[in-house]
């Protein structure tokens, strides 16, 4: 079982937190990038209609934010196909705020029975619903300066609004394991000391969907880049 064959300390972190397990001095990393296909697409406004003070007048649409390279920021990656029997370790809480009406980041990963702490640093109220199907859903009023600790005990992607400010979403990541990856500015994405194996490299984008692709896992890095467009 791959718990077993864990063995030198390693690190992976998840959003502002990170966590150590072991692993074998001979696992693999998988690196790459998520791509747009197709023409790039201009980053829409939204209207702000109300709290204009503090949220301002227009925000930047983040359903699809691309680089000037069309890297794909946010779109979660993650491995399939390996062993249940991987053990977290204690891990601290994950923090997701809301500043000037928008959460930040965008997107989180918690490892399954973790806890996201929800911040509100904005001068105003706010309200967190989710959208749950394996987990509790909850919908909690959020005054200002208020943090809201919510555990989250079953992996799946859990979407997050503010129903006050409706523009306002973000999501939940809950991790069945370690190795998940949240893409960054240019698409980019890092998953470190992989047992060798062959697997399914899964790929979630709130706008564009999902797909898989086949990767293998051997001593050294494999590369792995791909294009998401829309469906």
């Amino acid at each position: 079982m791959l718990a077993t064959l864990l063995s030198p300390a390693i690190v992976f972190c998840f959003a502002a937190s990170c966590l150590t397990l072991a692993a074998p001095a001979w696992a693999g990393t998988i690196r790459g990038a998520v791509r747009f296909a197709g023409e790039a697409v201009e980053q829409k406004k939204l209207v702000v209609t109300v709290d204009q003070a503090v949220c301002g007048k227009e925000k930047d649409a983040e359903d699809l934010v691309l680089s000037a390279g069309k890297g794909i920021r946010n779109a979660v990656v993650s491995l399939q196909g390996l062993s249940t029997d991987v053990k977290w370790p204690a891990t601290s809480p994950v923090q997701m705020d809301q500043k000037e009406c928008v959460f930040v980041p965008r997107v989180v990963l918690v490892p399954a029975g973790g806890t996201v702490e929800f911040l509100n640093g904005d001068r105003l109220l706010h309200n967190l619903r989710s959208r749950t199907k394996a987990n509790p859903p909850f919908n909690r009023t959020q005054p200002k300066g208020r943090t809201i600790p919510i555990p989250f005990r079953a992996p799946e992607i859990i979407r997050i609004d503010c129903d006050l400010h409706p523009w306002m979403h973000a999501w939940v990541v809950v991790a069945e394991h370690p190795f998940y990856a949240v893409t960054g500015d240019q698409g980019e994405f890092v998953l470190e000391n992989v047992p060798p194996g062959n697997y399914t490299l899964r790929l979630w984008h709130e706008s564009l969907g999902t797909l898989t692709r086949a990767v293998t896992v051997n001593r050294g890095a494999a590369t792995v880049n791909v294009e998401m467009g829309r469906r």
